[in-house]
């Protein structure tokens, strides 16, 4: 819905358009013929209106500027943008180590070959620096950063560190075996000797939940082949035998839960509707209280619930200005208001304050525009949006901050800006809201 507010709030606003900074005056005459002009004052045109009506004429008049004005403009940008500091990221230091060691291929490519990135002696925060002396490498960085945000939180929100208590003679003897049956773990001794009868691992909450049964098992993978067998059987049997004791080896696999690896009894059989995958419905449960996806392709089930605060509004208006690379539409205008208020227990620091916040950003007005403005309602409605912690570009604690989401923040400016155009946004938040449940 369209804020009630706004206009209440700034209801008499004055844009002064001076007519020597356009291209044609006749051209202004047009756009404000349908507005109300106040006065003129020689050159210049006064228009007097509530808020958003100002801002519409503006962002009309917008292309109309002289050339030789937009020229500068650029120029001071480009000048500004090529010694632009980059804001480094707050990372948690144990997480930057599970995916230096277990994700070091993903992360190169995330951050691609022309930018450096660099963690500091605290393991706190990830710096960026170009590779190059091309004048968009500040852009390039920026590019990187976005990527490695991104690539960072789906990483650590399913990340989970666990300590265990473990016989060391079968942490010796199966050590080979545990490494290649969960390549993915990071696992360490508190003594820092591989011998200690204390062990933590830290990864996804599949693998973790795996490698408690596998303890409990007494170092054993239940009735599953090992990966070892399997490859044996692949390669020593010829022929036709050699197909049949594959098939048989799926088909097994098949009747094994993916969460404990036991063979799955009829009775407590629960196959997921949508991706048709079967688990133990004791170990589907368990796996459900932490995120309501499915452990072995993450489609959800029912509605993800977040930790955005619950007294925050979310409001939009149109207006006929067009965003750059959306022409043909005008524009919606989207407005979030979060008051600042206490954590409660789903916080990082239940009880104490956190600071609120006041956003804009910009969709077109265009059918796929309006779409994504719909799921954008049903994910604050969810709680999706925005959620409580750390700031990544200020490091200030407890405050609201987006949460996974992107969105277009300025309406110029490109990717690099937060702003348009960037033709694959829609498609890209349209992704980023279907890995949260909403589609």
């Amino acid at each position: 819905m369209a804020n009630p507010y706004i206009n209440k709030i700034f209801s008499d606003v004055t844009l002064t358009v001076d007519l020597t900074t356009v291209q044609r005056g006749d051209k202004v005459s047009d756009v404000l013929n349908d507005y109300r002009l106040e006065k003129s004052k020689g050159t210049c045109h006064e228009f007097k209106g509530p808020f958003e009506e100002v801002e519409e004429v503006f962002w009309k008049l917008s292309p109309l500027r002289r050339s030789t004005d937009l020229k500068y403009q650029t120029q001071d940008y480009q000048d500004h943008s090529s010694t632009q500091k980059i804001e480094p990221v707050e990372v948690v230091g144990v997480v930057m180590d599970y995916i230096s060691q277990k994700y070091s291929q993903e992360l190169d490519r995330t951050v691609g070959n022309n930018v450096s990135l660099q963690l500091n002696g605290a393991k706190d925060k990830v710096c960026f620096h170009p590779l190059g002396n091309s004048t968009d490498m500040a852009q390039r960085c920026l590019f990187a950063r976005e990527r490695f945000i991104t690539f960072y939180q789906k990483i650590a929100t399913d990340l989970k560190a666990r300590t265990f208590d473990i016989d060391p003679t079968l942490k010796v003897t199966q050590r080979k075996y545990i490494e290649r049956e969960f390549p993915k773990l990071m696992i360490s001794s508190s003594s820092g000797s591989y011998a200690s009868s204390s062990i933590s691992v830290t990864g996804s909450y599949a693998d973790t939940l795996r490698f408690e049964d596998f303890l409990k098992n007494g170092g054993t993978m239940s009735q599953r082949p090992t990966t070892q067998h399997r490859w044996q059987s692949q390669t020593t049997v010829d022929g036709a035998s050699g197909f049949s004791m594959t098939q048989n080896q799926r088909k097994q696999e098949e009747e094994n839960c993916p969460i404990c690896l036991d063979a799955i009894k009829e009775s407590q059989k629960k196959t997921l509707s949508r991706c048709k995958h079967s688990f133990c419905r004791d170990c589907l449960n368990k796996a459900f209280e932490s995120k309501p996806a499915c452990p072995v392709c993450g489609i959800l089930y029912g509605n993800l619930k977040g930790t955005q605060p619950e007294n925050g509004t979310m409001t939009f208006s149109t207006v006929k200005a067009p965003l750059p690379g959306n022409d043909s539409y005008g524009s919606i205008v989207i407005r979030y208001e979060i008051p600042s208020g206490i954590q409660g227990e789903e916080h990082p620091n239940p009880g104490q304050r956190y600071e609120g916040t006041s956003r804009t950003a910009f969709l077109p007005d265009s059918r796929e525009g309006r779409k994504v403005l719909k799921l954008l309602e049903r994910a604050f409605e969810q709680r999706l949006i925005f959620t409580v912690g750390q700031s990544s570009t200020t490091g200030k604690s407890n405050v609201v901050t987006w949460n996974d989401i992107h969105h277009k923040t300025n309406r110029n400016g490109g990717p690099v800006n937060y702003g348009y155009p960037d033709p694959d946004y829609l498609d890209r938040v349209q992704d980023e809201l279907k890995a949260k449940g909403i589609y």
